[in-house]
């Protein structure tokens, strides 16, 4: 079952032409959207399903700065400003709330590592505070459990992945962007190797300048065009409650996640816990990504499902075929996963017991687009002028999403990038360059 999103209207005449297009409706491409529209370029936003109607309304919500690889710390400052200024300049709530996200373990070495992390801290002037077990027991309470320490990231927060990049890509809207749902981009329109247009099911937009932030379909998209995307996507379960007991507003252990939503329901889910479909895409980059899976991912199940004939990462690009991959499936929506619904559920209510009969709205599936070094990729495309990156948001596309938009608007635009983006440049994944995989 798909979570309930934000719908937006939609601008039902193509426009013949524009500086810039946006491929993809997420929060990546809902963001760069605005930010591009907001310097005064003219902007098409397409987006072959409904704005966010895929990862971006599926994860968590969590907007932190807490245990980031010291590559996305810059970019991390940069989008939680983002985040908070979206409502004075939109005029509408995007469901952003610097609540603070609090963890806790009872695992001496992830502890140790949290501690580690405070030296990075330092250097980014994050504001953190290491909690004593006694500290970690009184925030966090749970049953039979002894808390060795903790973490209370002080100015993170959390936004609200229903509503987030619709409003956003209204907000665009209202800089003068389009915006054209269930319009899917099929492949672009090259002149001696440069961006001349973007074709879609409903004609051509003529442009030099296009963004693919396309999630988990952005490998298969570039791939006909010969641009090389090493891309790997997992699949996660999450649900929903019905409104119930407050416990706070973003929590973290071992065992599971919890994260309040404006209408007092949460969103459950376990860290580290995921499908790994055996597909052709992911066969074919598989040695680039064992370094990532083995560090990042606790409990992976393997199988072979729908996706491997269909989908992102199903046989070749399929685009030659009419309709196009993209018109087949409008909606990347895998089914959640019935064993890790019942482990959620089993481990909330085991340390929160107060939860104990809690009614479940909805759960869903959801697809999460990794890079082999688990950082994004933020980067023209180095064989196809005037095409540019915004992909690989590796589980923290969402918290993260509005700084991604904003670099990836800066080198669309070709104005001063506001962090560097050396470290999220597409060739360091294709030239041979050590990869070092990114912290959580």
């Amino acid at each position: 079952m798909s979570p309930i999103v934000k719908r937006i209207p939609n601008d039902q005449e193509l426009p013949a032409k524009a500086d810039v297009v946006v491929i993809g409706g997420g929060i990546i491409g809902a963001t760069a959207a605005f930010f591009l529209a907001e310097r005064g370029l003219s902007v098409a936003l397409v987006e072959k399903g409904y704005v966010g109607c895929e990862q971006s309304s599926r994860n968590w919500g969590w907007c932190r700065r807490q245990n980031r690889d010291a590559r996305e710390l810059p970019l991390s400052g940069i989008a939680l400003q983002a985040w908070d200024e979206f409502a004075a300049k939109i005029g509408e709530d995007v469901g952003f709330r610097r609540c603070g996200l609090l963890y806790a373990t009872d695992n001496p070495r992830q502890l140790a590592e949290w501690e580690a992390w405070r030296e990075t801290a330092r250097q980014f002037n994050v504001n953190t505070k290491v909690l004593s077990a006694k500290e970690a027991a009184a925030t966090i309470p749970a049953n039979g459990r002894r808390w060795v320490g903790g973490v209370h990231s002080i100015d993170d927060g959390k936004g609200e992945p229903a509503i987030a990049a619709p409003t956003i890509a209204y907000g665009a809207r209202k800089f003068g962007a389009t915006i054209h749902q269930e319009c899917a981009a099929q492949g672009l329109d090259l002149v001696n190797g440069a961006v001349a247009g973007v074709i879609t099911e409903k004609g051509t937009i003529r442009t030099q300048a296009v963004l693919c932030a396309g999630g988990a379909w952005t490998s298969m998209f570039c791939r006909q065009h010969g641009v090389v995307f090493p891309q790997a996507s997992v699949r996660q379960t999450a649900l929903r409650t019905r409104p119930t007991k407050d416990l706070g507003e973003a929590i973290y252990t071992p065992d599971c996640a919890l994260t309040r939503r404006l209408d007092g329901s949460y969103t459950l889910a376990i860290s580290g816990r995921a499908m790994l479909d055996i597909t052709p895409q992911g066969i074919r980059y598989a040695r680039w990504f064992m370094p990532m899976f083995m560090k990042r991912l606790k409990a992976v199940q393997f199988g072979i499902g729908k996706s491997f004939l269909q989908g992102p990462e199903a046989f070749g690009s399929l685009n030659t075929s009419k309709p196009s991959a993209f018109e087949r499936m409008r909606v990347l929506d895998p089914p959640p996963s019935r064993r890790t619904i019942a482990a959620i559920l089993k481990r909330v209510i085991e340390q929160f017991p107060a939860l104990a009969g809690v009614e479940i709205a909805d759960s869903w599936g959801a697809y999460v687009d990794f890079t082999p070094d688990a950082v994004p990729v933020i980067s023209p495309a180095d064989r196809v002028k005037g095409l540019y990156l915004a992909a690989g948001g590796s589980g923290h596309g969402f918290g993260l999403g509005p700084g991604i938009g904003r670099l990836a608007a800066d080198l669309v635009a070709n104005d001063t990038p506001c962090v560097d983006p050396t470290p999220f440049r597409l060739s360091r994944l294709v030239d041979g360059s050590k990869v070092k995989v990114g912290a959580i």
